[in-house]
């Protein structure tokens, strides 16, 4: 596992697997959301595979599929309403940890300035500076 911390209380990760459910748990993460259609991955990596070990270890799951194609609104809300409503700290993954990363900043921008989300993206290894208009138009609607 790469886990990428944006924020104290949101990681990124590329696609995690059964037998990484342990390690998150003991790294102190009380939620796990997969941005990754069931299409991309193989049944062993299946959301609901993943959800039945991560709820086995006392984790919570949420499940939002995310393609750069079919991103809206909804999503960043669900899944900003899912970190913000953990009762820890949440680690969310997808293929790179880049969709994982794009809605985090999305669901930020009306709370953060988009230097400082671009900043920490790009500390952890996603450079998202090309979304600066798309952040500061969501911070001033």
């Amino acid at each position: 596992m790469d886990i990428r911390h944006l924020s104290p209380t949101y990681a990124v990760t590329p696609q995690i697997d059964v037998a990484d459910i342990a390690a998150i748990a003991e790294a102190g993460f009380t939620t796990v959301i997969c941005n990754r259609p069931d299409a991309e991955v193989p049944p062993s990596h299946h959301a609901a595979v993943i959800e039945a070990a991560a709820k086995a270890a006392g984790l919570n799951f949420v499940i939002i599929p995310v393609t750069h194609q079919g991103m809206n609104m909804e999503m960043i809300d669900t899944q900003k309403a899912a970190t913000d409503g953990s009762d820890g700290p949440t680690l969310a993954y997808c293929a790179s940890g880049t969709r994982s990363s794009i809605v985090w900043a999305l669901g930020q921008a009306t709370e953060m300035p988009a230097d400082e989300i671009i900043a920490a993206t790009s500390a952890a290894g996603y450079d998202l500076g090309g979304m600066r208009p798309q952040l500061e138009a969501l911070a001033n609607r």
